[in-house]
């Protein structure tokens, strides 16, 4: 079940946004990595680096001014690696009762130890 509450929020600014007025994908990727790795460090408070991002559709446009939640689970703690969910929201600018699915990833990241090594995750 994912979380009621999400483990990022933000909102986009024009900056972030393409020439067509919408926020570019790689904006929300990188956020997407960044709440991934926050709902790995409630596991285990290491140093996580990505490995894998599954399949990113993007099924809605992202705007200026849209507030931005990002929703997270764990789903799988292995030795070294964990892999969580992350499932992305916008409440529209001008509608904010107008919420719609952007996203979704399961992505999965590998615990390193000071010499960037592998680490056992407790």
């Amino acid at each position: 079940m994912l979380n009621s509450d999400p483990v990022l929020r933000v909102m986009p600014m024009p900056k972030d946004t393409n020439r067509y007025g919408t926020v570019f994908g790689g904006v929300i990727l990188s956020y997407l990595d960044i709440a991934g790795a926050l709902e790995a460090r409630k596991t285990a408070v290491m140093n996580f680096v990505t490995v894998a991002m599954n399949k990113v559709v993007f099924q809605q446009p992202v705007f200026v001014g849209d507030q931005v939640s990002f929703y997270s689970r764990t789903l799988r703690k292995g030795k070294t690696s964990i892999t969580v969910e992350v499932i992305v929201k916008a409440a529209r600018y001008d509608n904010p009762k107008n919420i719609v699915q952007v996203t979704s990833a399961e992505i999965t990241y590998v615990a390193i130890d000071e010499n960037r090594q592998p680490a056992i995750i407790p």
